[in-house]
């Protein structure tokens, strides 16, 4: 099968005509929509009268990581929902335009964010995912010293080991990644907190402390727990984004129906998987994926079967039950692949975790991130990252 390429972006015709259908809402309720603040209504409005430039800004200024989001952002459950043009024929493609901007931005090595005036005050951060860079970028800004801690041997969390490539280029990464160590943050790698340094001598060192563990773990469900041929969904994706020859059979069962589970199918299938079969437990109007995930995905899976539950796997055969009808089946694959969810791995660190998500450690330890937020979304990192920097800010002094 022939590699997925990355989306077509918008051209810049396509883009000005795009952001000409804006009605220009004076209360903007895509804006107030977005997690993280990036304020479609004011980049779209520029892009309407040409200026590029002022849209760039507005993006950057409001989300460090403008270039990501409009990739990756579920646009259909924030800004675009909130578009008042639904109301005459469909809303606003927010996110091409937002592709188009940062595209224009990076292709024209545009430097909207600079470093701040040294404070005196240092701060670190553990872990490198989406969270972790938008604290990093904003705390940088405001002339905090910054070190960033990461357990891997590159830094993007989740951006740079389980999304793949077509759905973010690994270039687009690398530039953002760039853009923030230009603002004087440093990454130290390959220091897994805990292990190879006590949070107790992170935490007497720094000024304050974020701390921006993402979901890295895949879950394990009893049906297929110490069953050979299983692999995790976040276990494979990995694998595949770093190259890891692996030898995939010619029949693949996939559990799951987010964004994760509809990422292995489409990588299974890039890969050449004869068949893949995808039992989910949510109905169809339950589906989690996001509606350009599932407009990937959908066309290339062989069997979709909504509405299951894994109940027991034996000899690489699964049997399922249905949810609400008296129904049951079993599918025999050389493969199983469990896109269930995700789960932190703390157990080297000194925290408490209630239903995933942290609890108050001590005065100069804050969270963001997966586990300080219900929303999985990267735009809620975001949101979650500069929300934690402002309150390092407040602590230590600043804006």
């Amino acid at each position: 099968m022939e590699n997925i390429k990355a989306e077509k972006t918008m051209g810049v015709k396509e883009v000005i005509e795009e952001a000409s259908r804006c009605l220009l809402c004076l209360d903007a309720p895509c804006s107030k929509m977005c997690p993280a603040g990036t304020d479609p209504a004011k980049f779209i409005r520029s892009v309407r009268f040409l200026n590029f430039k002022g849209a760039a800004e507005t993006i950057r200024e409001n989300n460090p990581l403008g270039s990501l989001c409009a990739r990756l952002c579920p646009v259909e459950k924030y800004c675009e929902l909130g578009c008042l043009r639904s109301g005459i024929d469909h809303p606003i493609d927010i996110a091409s335009i937002q592709t188009y901007v940062t595209d224009f931005e990076r292709e024209n090595n545009m430097q909207i964010l600079a470093k701040g005036v040294p404070n005196g005050k240092k701060v670190a951060i553990v872990g490198s995912g989406p969270s972790a860079l938008s604290a990093a970028a904003e705390l940088a800004r405001e002339g905090y010293s910054v070190t960033v801690y990461e357990k891997q041997s590159k830094i993007g969390g989740y951006l740079r080991y389980g999304i793949p490539e077509y759905r973010l280029p690994t270039n687009v990464l690398d530039y953002e990644i760039e853009r923030i160590k230009n603002l004087g943050v440093q990454f130290v790698l390959n220091k897994n907190i805990g292990i190879d340094i006590p949070f107790s001598e992170i935490e007497k060192s720094f000024d304050a402390v974020i701390v921006c563990l993402g979901l890295g773990k895949g879950k394990m469900i009893p049906p297929f727990i110490g069953k050979e041929n299983v692999i995790t969904a976040v276990d494979l994706l990995s694998k595949l984004k770093e190259g890891e020859i692996i030898e995939l059979p010619d029949t693949v069962l996939v559990v799951g129906g987010g964004d994760v589970a509809m990422d292995v199918i489409t990588s299974l299938k890039n890969k050449g998987v004869k068949k893949v079969v995808d039992v989910v437990y949510e109905e169809m109007n339950e589906f989690k994926a996001s509606n350009k995930e599932k407009e990937i995905a959908f066309p290339l899976v062989d069997s979709l079967i909504c509405g299951y539950i894994p109940t027991n796997m034996t000899n690489n055969e699964v049997e399922f039950k249905h949810r609400f009808i008296d129904s049951t089946l079993k599918i025999k694959a050389d493969l199983i692949v469990l896109a269930v969810g995700q789960e932190v791995e703390s157990a080297s660190l000194p925290f408490v975790f209630k239903k995933g998500e942290a609890e108050r450690y001590s005065e100069k330890v804050f969270f963001a991130g997966d586990i300080a937020h219900d929303d999985k979304s990267v735009v809620a990192a975001v949101k979650t990252g500069k929300e934690a920097a402002e309150n390092v800010a407040k602590i230590l002094g600043g804006k």
